[in-house]
């Protein structure tokens, strides 16, 4: 008998409730979330082509951009597609195959962005505070080696926590107070007790959030001194720019993470976690590129000059 309750789950899949506390937001959230994902589209595709078309920016710090842009686009999609079916289609169903394909893919892609992150620091880190090396030290092949190491560690974090959380016994509980297949929340599905789950949760997110946060403090603790020590405004202007898009990325983004996986499963309010994750998968990557192109004078100008080659617009 325990072994058919258990197995339900796995044959008829899964109810992502999503947002069905409040139905008068679903379709003004089925607008609004359609336009941020098109924007989050047109953005982050933007700046992969523009980094890869224009020789200006064959440079290290374009080379993460692109990876991170790849990231957003690929996470953003595979939570927002299903997201979308599910606040217009009233069943709100998602097969277990698709659940899983769910979980594996988005923690990956998430657990990649926090490590990226932390090597994009180091590499504003080496431009701000030793600009004369800066060729030398960041050369191609680290940044292919930092750049993998980011997608290895991603991936096998996924790996462990996803299999972990699917091992449990959801005992025929078919309905997810979520609106995507995440971690946290299939946790609280499961009938036995999760203290091995949570704690391995729990050491995973300092690993991946902390541990990540506290190296680009430190990067940042050296980029401040190292901008206080120039002399000229228009340098420490300059030397500036480099960073701030990058800080408010990563304000953003840890920010909403760490809310949502550095509390205990048990402690979590779901609306304020539904709520939190949307902001992650939905808002965050659409703001990456604004942040990017609007912040930076070396992306909007070959922005421009990409469109006008391919359109024929001059831009003024």
């Amino acid at each position: 008998m325990g072994m058919v309750e258990t197995n339900e789950s796995s044959l008829t899949g899964f109810i992502l409730l999503g947002f069905s506390d409040h139905p008068q937001l679903q379709k003004a959230l089925l607008v609004v979330i359609s336009i941020l994902y098109l924007l989050t589209i047109l953005g982050n595709t933007s700046i992969i082509l523009v980094s890869r078309l224009e020789p200006k920016l064959h440079i290290p710090m374009y080379f993460f951009l692109s990876h991170l842009s790849f990231l957003d686009l690929c996470f953003t999609s595979s939570v927002i597609p299903q997201l979308l079916v599910n606040l217009w289609d009233p069943m709100k169903t998602i097969s277990y195959g698709g659940c899983v394909v769910q979980l594996y893919v988005s923690l990956a892609l998430g657990s990649t962005e926090c490590v990226l992150l932390a090597v994009m620091s180091y590499d504003r880190y080496v431009a701000v505070c030793r600009p004369l090396h800066y060729n030398v030290l960041m050369h191609p092949r680290l940044c292919m080696a930092l750049a993998s190491m980011a997608w290895f560690s991603g991936v096998a974090t996924s790996l462990v926590q996803s299999t972990l959380t699917l091992q449990l016994p959801f005992c025929g509980h078919r309905r997810v107070d979520h609106f995507f297949c995440e971690v946290p929340v299939l946790i609280q599905l499961a009938c036995v007790d999760t203290t091995f789950n949570e704690a391995e949760l729990f050491v995973a997110s300092i690993l991946f959030l902390i541990v990540p946060v506290s190296f680009i403090l430190v990067s940042y603790c050296y980029i401040a001194h190292a901008v206080l020590r120039i002399k000229s405004a228009t340098g420490r202007q300059k030397a500036l720019g480099t960073c701030s898009s990058h800080l408010m990325v990563v304000v953003i983004f840890y920010g909403t993470i760490i809310f949502m996986y550095l509390q205990p499963v048990k402690n979590r309010s779901t609306d304020k976690g539904k709520f939190v994750s949307l902001f992650y998968t939905v808002v965050t990557p659409m703001l990456n590129p604004l942040i990017y192109t609007l912040r930076n004078k070396e992306v909007k100008g070959a922005l421009k000059k990409v469109l006008g080659k391919t359109l024929g617009i001059k831009f003024t």
